[in-house]
C-alpha cells in the first residue's frame, strides 16, 4: 500500500508531496550524507539545496528525468548517484559541482555527454554502464583526474586515440559493448590495472605483455581464437585463460576473478569499491 500510494504522490510536485516522499528531512545530516534513492521521485526536492555542506548525495532508483539549477548551491558535493533513473541528457547543473570526485550515471537512457562535463576537474569516477551510447564521448577526454572509467552493456564499437592522455585511468570498463577489435589506444596505456572486453565480438588479441602496470584482463565470451599474452603475474579471465580444465572453467573462472579483484582493490577509490564490485559480481556468482 505504501508504495502505490508513493507512486501516486509522485505525480504531484508540490511542497507537501516532496515532503511525504523524501521524509521530514529538516537538519544537515551529521555525516554530510543524504540518500533519498529509491522514493519514486520524479522531480527533484528542492529544498534539499539548503544543505550545502553535503558531501554525498544518492538519488538512485527514482524516476527523475531533471534536475535544477539550484543544484548548484550543493558546491561542496563530492559524490552523485544519479543511477537507474530516466535521464536522457546529462543536467548541466551537475557540471557546476566543482569539487564532484564520484558521478553515478549508469542505466539512464543518455546517448551523449554535454561538452560542459569538462568543467569537472576533479572527476575520478565516471559510471555510465547500461546507457544508450552509441559513440564513445570524446569529452572524457578532458577529465584528467579520472582513475574508474564504466562504459559496460552501451553500443560502443571503438576508442579514441584521446583516450590516453588520461594518464590517472586505471581501470577501464567495456564489457557487453560491440568491440570487434582490442582498442589499440589501450596497448599505449601502460598504467591501466584493470581491461575488462568481456562479451564483445573480438576474435584475435594482441600481445600485451608490454602493459606493465595491468593486473587483470577479463576477455570472457568473445569469439577470439587466441588467449591475449599476458606479462608475470597478470590474472586473466577467459578462454584458456591459466590453464582452466573444461569440467571446472567457470568455478576455475571465477575464483580467478575473486582473487584478482582482491588485489587490485587497493587501486580503487575507496567509495567505489562497493560499486566496482557489481562489475564482477557476474563471475563471484559462478562459485557460489
Amino acid at each position: 500500500m505504501g508504495n502505490a500510494l508513493r507512486g501516486v504522490v509522485a505525480f504531484i510536485p508540490t511542497e507537501r508531496c516532496q515532503q511525504f516522499l523524501v521524509g521530514d528531512i529538516k537538519e544537515m545530516p551529521l555525516d554530510c550524507t543524504l540518500d533519498v534513492s529509491s522514493r519514486q521521485l520524479r522531480h527533484f526536492p528542492n529544498r534539499l539545496c539548503i544543505f550545502n555542506e553535503l558531501v554525498k548525495l544518492y538519488l538512485s532508483d527514482n524516476n527523475l528525468s531533471s534536475l535544477p539549477p539550484e543544484l548548484h548551491r550543493l558546491g561542496k558535493l563530492q559524490l552523485l548517484a544519479l543511477d537507474f533513473n530516466c535521464f536522457e541528457d546529462l543536467p548541466l547543473a551537475v557540471c557546476g559541482l566543482p569539487q564532484l570526485n564520484i558521478l553515478y550515471l549508469g542505466n539512464n537512457r543518455l546517448a551523449d555527454l554535454p561538452q560542459e562535463i569538462a568543467k569537472l576537474k576533479e572527476l575520478k569516477t565516471l559510471w555510465l554502464e547500461s546507457n544508450c551510447l552509441t559513440e564513445f564521448p570524446q569529452v572524457i577526454c578532458q577529465l584528467p583526474n579520472l582513475k574508474t572509467l564504466h562504459l559496460g552493456y552501451n553500443q560502443i564499437c571503438n576508442l579514441p586515440t584521446e583516450l590516453g592522455q588520461l594518464e590517472e585511468l586505471r581501470s577501464i570498463w567495456l564489457a557487453g559493448n560491440m568491440l570487434t577489435e582490442f582498442p589499440a589506444v589501450l596497448l599505449e596505456m601502460h598504467f591501466l590495472d584493470v581491461i575488462d572486453v568481456d562479451r564483445n565480438r573480438i576474435r584475435r588479441f594482441p600481445c600485451l605483455s608490454h602493459l606493465q602496470g595491468l593486473k587483470l584482463i577479463i576477455y570472457d565470451h568473445n569469439p577470439c581464437v587466441n588467449a591475449p599474452v599476458v606479462g608475470e603475474g597478470v590474472r586473466r579471465v577467459g578462454r584458456w585463460a591459466d590453464c582452466c580444465d573444461d569440467e571446472d572453467e567457470d568455478e576455475d573462472m571465477g575464483k580467478v576473478v575473486a582473487e584478482a579483484f582482491g588485489e587490485v582493490k587497493e587501486h580503487i577509490p575507496e567509495d567505489d569499491v562497493q560499486s566496482a564490485e557489481t562489475v564482477v559480481a557476474p563471475y563471484l556468482n559462478d562459485i557460489l
